[in-house]
């Protein structure tokens, strides 16, 4: 589903990272860890074509993202990648229904059946209505979950995705990240500082300057 060859990053002189590999497979949960400043984000934007590589490249679906010019990639985005993120990114005027259904109407197809099933597959049916700041963080990230996976993505992004949550909260929606990832046999990658979030995860690879490595 994912194919990196010889990733590389800089900035002016600077190596952020160089000789990045990594094969993931449909429904396979790849956790990426590393000292705070290593480039983990980094890494996360060039997976998506939100940042441009110094060399190497990745291929989505067998596509290759540094082929396409900025208004396909715009489109391969919004049609086969999801993203969960931190601090949750959800927009403060629409309720949890508006928001999850979010992707479906940038690609003009909305569906209110599947946002009801989305919500109630992570443990969110009849909140629809209610708005984000009604919510508590363990309840955000899970709309940003459910947001993120809505369209049936191809390749789910997560950036320290339990960052902003305790730590009893942080497990259960780790929990529920690896499992919704599994049953819609989406590949993840993410990356995170924390060992409890990365342990949920099929895979844990560090992010060194040189590449990736087993933790």
């Amino acid at each position: 589903m994912l194919q990196v060859r010889d990733l590389g990053k800089r900035y002016g002189d600077a190596v952020v990272f160089q000789g990045v590999n990594l094969d993931v497979s449909p429904g396979e949960f790849i956790a990426i860890v590393g000292e705070s400043g290593v480039g983990k984000s980094t890494l996360l934007n060039c997976l998506a074509g939100l940042d441009v590589a110094d060399q190497g490249s990745v291929a989505l679906r067998g596509v290759d993202l540094g082929g396409l010019e900025e208004a396909a990639q715009a489109r391969l985005r919004r049609q086969h990648l999801g993203f969960v993120f931190q601090a949750f990114h959800v927009l403060p005027h629409l309720d949890v229904a508006q928001n999850v259904a979010l992707p479906l109407l940038l690609l003009g197809q909305p569906d209110a059946a599947r946002v009801a099933q989305a919500l109630d597959d992570v443990g969110l049916a009849g909140l629809g209505t209610r708005l984000p700041q009604q919510l508590s963080g363990g309840q955000l990230q899970r709309v940003a979950i459910a947001r993120a996976l809505i369209h049936r993505p191809a390749l789910l992004l997560a950036d320290e995705p339990t960052g902003n949550l305790d730590p009893d909260t942080a497990d259960r929606v780790m929990g529920l990240l690896a499992a919704q990832t599994r049953a819609h046999r989406t590949a993840c990658v993410m990356v995170t500082h924390s060992q409890a979030a990365a342990a949920h995860a099929d895979r844990v690879l560090r992010l060194t300057r040189d590449g990736l490595h087993d933790a």
